[in-house]
Order: C-alpha cells, then sequence, then structure tokens
C-alpha cells in the first residue's frame, strides 16, 4: 500500500507544474487524499485535499485560484495542477490518505490526520 509523488521539477516564476500522486495496493476511490509541501526547516503546510466520500475540495488560502486538485481514477491517481507558480512555492510535496476519508479546511491543517505512505517531490520556482 502504498502513494508515490512525482512531477515536481525546476520551473521559473509564472510557470506550472502537474504533480502526481499514484496510488497503488488500494483503491484511491475510497479514500480522502491530502497535499502537504514541507520546506527545510519548517513544518508541514497544507496545500490541497480532495474528500471522500462527498467529493468536496479545498484549498489553503495561497493556493486559491492557483492549484486545483483532481483525480482520475482509471489510472489510481490523484493530481495537483500549480499555476503561476511563485518562489515562495519551492518546497517539497508530499500526498497521503485521509484517515477518516473526509478533509476540510481545519483537517487540512493537521498533517497528523493524513497518512503519507511515500516520498515527496521537489518543486523549484527560480529564475
Amino acid at each position: 500500500v502504498q502513494l508515490q509523488a512525482s512531477g515536481g521539477g525546476l520551473v521559473q516564476p509564472g510557470g506550472s507544474l502537474r504533480l502526481s500522486c499514484a496510488a497503488s495496493g488500494f483503491n484511491l476511490d475510497n479514500y480522502g487524499i491530502g497535499w502537504f509541501r514541507q520546506v527545510p526547516g519548517k513544518e508541514y503546510e497544507g496545500v490541497s485535499c480532495f474528500s471522500r466520500p462527498d467529493g468536496n475540495t479545498y484549498y489553503a488560502e495561497y493556493a486559491k485560484g492557483r492549484f486545483t486538485i483532481s483525480r482520475d481514477l482509471a489510472k489510481n491517481t490523484v493530481y495537483l495542477q500549480m499555476n503561476s507558480l511563485e518562489p515562495e512555492d519551492t518546497a517539497v510535496y508530499i500526498c497521503g490518505t485521509a484517515r477518516n476519508g473526509l478533509c476540510n479546511n481545519y483537517y487540512l491543517t493537521k498533517i497528523g490526520y493524513f497518512e503519507v505512505r511515500g516520498r515527496g517531490t521537489q518543486v523549484t520556482v527560480s529564475s
């Protein structure tokens, strides 16, 4: 049972990246998924999450209007489309399953509520 984040890289300010969170060993449709990020020396910060069973999505304030979370159940993968990237978005991005499926703005601030099952992917925004 694993989640693997990928799709990070180096991008210029204003650019875009699409991160993937691929699930193996379980059906992603049965789980809420959250994206978090961490800058060295700082705590994890919630980015976005997809809630189950209601299907609602939630975003951190800094992500609203720029990032979009989505799912491709055929590929058992959750995506995070990130547009208008800024240097402050530089971080390691990870994904995890919501322990009770549900997610909301409160749970998005609690990484301990999520079970992170794999490594993250580095996003660097720099000119």
